[in-house]
């Protein structure tokens, strides 16, 4: 038996183990560990294909478990953890926080679309599901009063901001397009490590340890904003 072949599809599996955890904290409303889980998911996608690459065990299979994971992570999950905080910001009875569901429906053509698109092998087209997973799930977590918020900011200034239900449904719509839209948006894959070759890389990872250390959580929604306007001077500005 080829252990080795093994080992990329289990770490997809806790990826979607993870994204599953997620869905059951946000139905518990616990959106700390929701996000949690979620940026765990995020790292064992982002480690899932490398390993592969590594050990030369790339297969077909593996290529529909990680859409599937990341259909259940990045898709399902953040838009399970938006429509319980909807259902807490809204009055009973309200059908506003079904509109949560849209990023999950989004990110599902999101993920067909990367499938079957070849100009997606080192970029992407859209907004990545993973991205728009921990922006949303960040949000969610912020609304929760036992999440520490550093003195940069004031605490009822954010939590007025995460839990207004049109704030939330604008930002829902918004990432909705953003995730099927024609936008060039930079991967963080190395082919090499040469500065030359991987400024803008550069830049979002020391940016984002920079930002994380002095905003901590609030640092997240931040780090997926300049992701996005990054993409946008690289692919338009700049050129």
């Amino acid at each position: 038996m080829n252990i080795k072949k093994h080992i990329p599809n289990t770490i997809t599996c806790m990826n979607m183990a993870c994204g599953c955890l997620a869905v059951v904290m946000a139905f518990q409303g616990n959106f700390i560990w929701s996000a949690i889980y979620i940026l765990l998911a995020a790292v064992f996608d982002f480690f899932d294909g490398m390993v592969a690459r590594l050990l030369n065990v790339k297969s077909g299979i593996g290529k529909e478990l990680d859409s599937l994971s990341d259909m259940v992570s990045f898709g399902l999950a953040p838009a399970a953890i938006i429509y319980n905080l909807l259902l807490s910001i809204t009055p009973d009875g309200s059908y506003l926080p079904y509109l949560a569901f849209l990023l999950a429906i989004f990110s599902g053509l999101r993920l067909a679309k990367f499938n079957v698109d070849d100009r997606q092998t080192c970029s992407f087209i859209g907004l990545p599901t993973p991205a728009n997973a921990m922006f949303m799930s960040s949000l969610a977590a912020l609304s929760d009063p036992i999440t520490p918020i550093p003195g940069w900011f004031s605490v009822d200034v954010i939590h007025a901001i995460v839990t207004n239900p049109i704030v939330i449904l604008c930002l829902v719509f918004l990432f909705s397009y953003l995730l099927v839209c024609e936008l060039p948006m930079f991967s963080l894959k190395f082919k090499n490590l040469k500065w030359a070759d991987n400024r803008i890389r550069f830049v979002l990872i020391i940016s984002s340890v920079i930002l994380a250390a002095i905003f901590q959580m609030v640092a997240v929604p931040l780090i997926i904003i300049l992701f996005i306007l990054m993409s946008i001077y690289e692919a338009f500005i700049k050129r």
